[in-house]
């Protein structure tokens, strides 16, 4: 009987922050106060160019709880689940480095927009 292994180890997690779902296709990290959760999902590569050959990728989002409602929004897309996990952690420790301010939905938008991505993309094709 094989058990899950939590893809990002709960030490590297910044306080606070705790795998909420787990499956192949998807994995989201909680956390509650602010009540946020980040989402990774396998998605089809609609806008990729035909020569990269992808036949996946991964979207990346971020759901805020309010009273009686919540927003969610994309964050970016990444070309592979590991990209997708430093991605979720980056975005974690923005937010927890944050928090020191209210923490409210247009704070945490624009946090989450200061995130680069531009690490997680390849600047040059790999030499054969």
């Amino acid at each position: 009987m094989g058990t899950k292994q939590e893809p990002i180890p709960p030490e590297a997690l910044p306080p606070g922050w705790g795998l909420a779902k787990l499956d192949d296709d998807q994995f989201v990290y909680r956390h509650g106060n602010p009540a946020i959760e980040l989402i990774a999902a396998s998605t089809h590569p609609d806008h990729s160019h035909p020569a990269l050959g992808l036949c996946r990728c991964w979207e990346l989002r971020y759901k805020i709880f309010l009273t009686d409602s919540a927003i969610a929004r994309s964050i970016a897309h990444v070309s592979t689940r590991q990209a997708a996990l430093d991605g979720l952690l980056e975005c974690m420790h923005s937010i927890h480095e944050a928090a020191d301010a209210a923490i409210d939905p247009i704070a945490v938008e624009a946090t989450l927009d200061r995130v680069s991505f531009s690490e997680l993309v390849p600047n040059e094709a790999s030499s054969p």
